[in-house]
């Protein structure tokens, strides 16, 4: 495999367009950067039957021991026509950006998936969707815009139990924290499991957008993961894990979970 950068994909073709982009600051398109080639997959977005090359160009300003990039930007070359799109993106700065094409519609193109690290504490990422059928820019999934309409609560209740409620889809979950131990337990709750002081908890932003073909149909869905915490960040008590399906206008909610972390048998 050392003579592909990714299935199909040679070395040399990679190291062709290495030098074609620069990518300007979003605040002066006067000023720029030398822009490096972060990640690159080929395939037919825009629908023509012919492959076309994505590209996720951005800048390392602490050089290229650091996973840290910035100013990253998608450009699309039509592989019929050789144009390039160039698409900035809203959050355009993180830790180890990757591309991912693949079918989520059922017109059988493939959409452009981007996911950034943020860095944060908190595992979070930046995500985004893009659609390019017939050279026509969507955005189909935007992880800020998740974050922002899907909204929880998480109450610690006696009797060591925390509610996760999803009050999006209105959905309850109770956890049972017991696996927390000793320690952790009696620091809330009383002898009796009676809490000591009303706690709430939180869901963390998006930290996890995999694309999982659950029905084997060739029709991606997303498998959206956050973390679920208690007191603080680290807290964790679980996870929320919802697939979404494009239903030709958005990505919909078909199912949704709560898990927790294991214990020792």
């Amino acid at each position: 495999m050392k003579n592909f950068i990714c299935p199909f994909v040679s070395i040399e073709e990679f190291e062709r367009y290495k030098n074609q982009f620069r990518v300007f600051t979003r605040d002066d398109d006067k000023k720029v950067f030398n822009a490096q080639i972060i990640d690159f997959k080929k395939g037919d977005v825009n629908g023509d039957g012919i492959k076309d090359n994505v590209f996720l160009m951005g800048n390392k300003p602490y050089g290229d021991e650091s996973p840290f990039v910035d100013n990253i930007t998608l450009i699309i070359q039509c592989g019929k026509t050789q144009r390039f799109t160039r698409v900035r993106l809203e959050n355009d700065a993180g830790y180890n950006p990757t591309l991912f094409l693949g079918n989520f519609t059922k017109d059988k193109v493939e959409e452009i998936l981007i996911t950034i690290d943020t860095g944060g504490s908190g595992g979070t990422i930046y995500s985004y969707v893009y659609s390019f059928l017939n050279s026509d820019l969507k955005k189909m999934f935007d992880s800020d815009r998740f974050n922002d309409e899907y909204e929880y609560s998480v109450m610690y209740r006696d009797n060591y139990r925390v509610d996760v409620i999803s009050k999006t889809l209105g959905y309850k979950y109770t956890l049972d924290i017991q696996y927390k131990g000793r320690e952790y337990l009696s620091e809330i709750y009383d002898k009796n499991g009676k809490l000591k002081e009303p706690i709430e908890g939180f869901v963390r932003p998006l930290g996890g957008l995999y694309p999982i073909d659950f029905e084997r149909d060739g029709i991606l869905e997303l498998y959206a993961a956050q973390g679920v915490s208690g007191r603080y960040g680290a807290d964790g008590l679980g996870f929320i894990e919802t697939v979404l399906k494009w239903d030709g206008k958005a990505f919909k909610v078909d199912r949704q979970y709560v898990a927790i972390f294991g214990q020792e048998y």
